[in-house]
């Protein structure tokens, strides 16, 4: 059975006890904020649009120091990973939410069906296409592919109002390749094919060019078929590789 936070109505507002939790976010907290360059910090947050305020690190000086906050480390549990990302959630700078995704991308083998209310929670808190998604190709894709019985709440994802969540459905599988359930993602993308938010119509093209790399005669005939439903943006990302 997976571990789940505690709290308000999603399950997810207090993270459960966890001494490794404890250890990484005391020496992330010291490690990234010294790195800090806060010129650089306003660059960031104008580039993605003001969603949270940044420290400033680049990707490779916060890799270098990931390393150094989890030197020495022992393997997390489940509630271990929960406590870490709903931790590192609370706070407000962008790079520790990084930190939490490539922490759950690490260790996604050690999380149970039951951790799924956790991710969707992240999907949908401070919600941006650099933390979205992460969380869905490398954390809910790799959670349903452990669990077939998650595809149930996949379909219920697709349909969500939170553009987000139904994006995190339409990019569950972009790693699958020849494990893609075919039909699911052909019937996500026609059932999301009329919405107006440009991260949702070029979700659908993205997965559909992924997939393409793997059957590009299912993608091209599936657009020819759905080309009056899909919208410009998603038949051009779609075929952008294969042509019609």
């Amino acid at each position: 059975m997976g571990v789940t936070a505690t709290g308000t109505s999603d399950g997810c507002s207090e993270p459960p006890r966890s001494a490794v939790a404890d250890t990484l976010l005391e020496r992330l907290t010291v490690t990234y904020a010294a790195a800090a360059d806060p010129e650089r910090a306003e660059s960031l947050r104008a580039y993605m649009k003001d969603i949270a305020p940044f420290l400033g690190l680049t990707t490779p000086d916060r890799r270098a120091l990931s390393r150094i906050v989890l030197a020495g480390t022992p393997r997390p549990d489940e509630a271990d990973c929960t406590a870490v990302a709903l931790r590192c959630w609370r706070l407000p700078q962008r790079e520790y939410h990084y930190f939490a995704v490539d922490y759950l991308r690490r260790h996604v083998t050690r999380l149970s069906s039951g951790f799924l209310p956790v991710a969707r929670h992240l999907v949908s808190t401070v919600p941006w296409w650099d933390t979205v998604d992460l969380l869905a190709c490398h954390v809910v894709g790799g959670l349903v592919a452990a669990d077939p019985k998650l595809r149930a709440d996949m379909d219920a994802w697709i349909e969500d109002d939170d553009l987000w969540i139904a994006r995190t459905a339409l990019l569950h599988q972009l790693r699958y390749k020849d494990a893609t359930d075919t039909e699911r993602l052909f019937t996500y993308c026609v059932r999301q094919s009329g919405h107006r938010d440009f991260f949702i119509r070029k979700a659908i093209g993205w997965c559909l060019r992924e997939y393409a790399k793997t059957d590009p005669e299912a993608v091209r005939a599936f657009v020819a078929r759905e080309k009056d439903r899909l919208s410009p943006l998603s038949v051009r990302e779609a075929l952008k590789n294969i042509g019609p």
